[in-house]
C-alpha cells in the first residue's frame, strides 16, 4: 500500500514539474509559486503538498524550450540578449549585469530584460534617466541576501519594443550578488563580454 501511495504521489509531482514549466513558458509566468498553485489547479491537485522546488521545474523549463520552442523562441531569445547588449552599453556608467531568463535562455517573446546595475546612491539612476527623458516606473522588489532580505529599487521602462527592469544595487551588492529564487544560490550575472559571447553562439547556432 505505501510503495503504491509512494509511486502515486512520485508520478503527481512530475506531472506538476512538467504541467508548472509549460505554463510558465506558454503563459510567461516568471513566479515559480504561482506556476505551482496552477499547476496543482490544473491537475486537480490544489490541495498537494507535494510541490516540487523551483530547479526541478526551472531544469524542466529549459527541457521545454528546448523540445518546443523551436526557432521562435531562439530568435526572441537572440533578440532579448541584443537588447541586453544595447542597454548594458547605455547604462555603461552603472556597471550593468545580466540576469534572469535571457541569461540562463528561458526567456520566451514576452520575457523582460532583467539587469543589475550599481551606483553610489540610488538617485543616480534615476538622475540618468530623466536626463535622458526615459519614462520609467518603480517598486521596490524584496531581494534575499544570506539570511536576511533588503528591499532594492527595480526601474521598469521600455527600450524599443523590449521591456527592461533595472534593479539598483549600491555598496556590497556589486560583489554580493542576491540569492536566486530557483536554487538559494547566489544569482548568476554576466557582463557584456559574457552576453556578446551568448549572442555569436547563438547566431552561429
Amino acid at each position: 500500500m505505501a510503495r503504491g501511495k509512494a509511486s502515486r504521489d512520485a508520478r503527481m509531482r512530475e506531472r506538476l514539474i512538467q504541467e508548472a514549466a509549460r505554463i510558465m513558458a506558454v503563459e510567461g509566468i516568471r513566479d515559480f509559486s504561482q506556476a505551482k498553485r496552477k499547476a496543482a489547479l490544473q491537475l486537480n491537485a490544489p490541495r498537494t503538498t507535494n510541490l516540487p522546488q523551483n530547479r526541478e521545474i526551472q531544469a524542466a523549463l529549459q527541457d521545454y524550450q528546448r523540445l518546443f520552442g523551436g526557432d521562435r523562441q531562439q530568435s526572441a531569445l537572440q533578440a532579448l540578449r541584443r537588447s541586453a547588449l544595447e542597454a548594458m552599453e547605455f547604462f555603461a556608467p552603472f556597471r550593468p549585469r545580466l540576469v534572469g531568463q535571457v541569461l540562463d535562455g528561458t526567456a520566451g517573446p514576452d520575457s523582460a530584460v532583467e539587469l543589475h546595475c550599481f551606483a553610489e546612491t540610488p538617485e543616480d539612476v534615476v538622475f540618468f534617466l530623466m536626463d535622458h527623458d526615459i519614462p520609467f516606473d518603480t517598486e521596490e522588489r524584496r531581494l534575499r541576501f544570506d539570511d536576511e532580505y533588503e528591499s532594492v529599487p527595480v526601474h521598469h521602462f521600455v527600450a524599443g519594443e523590449t521591456p527592461v527592469n533595472l534593479a539598483v544595487f549600491t555598496g556590497r551588492d556589486r560583489h554580493h550578488p542576491p540569492r536566486s529564487p530557483v536554487d538559494g544560490r547566489p544569482m548568476p550575472r554576466a557582463g557584456r563580454g559574457e552576453v556578446e559571447a551568448l549572442v555569436a553562439e547563438g547566431a552561429s547556432a
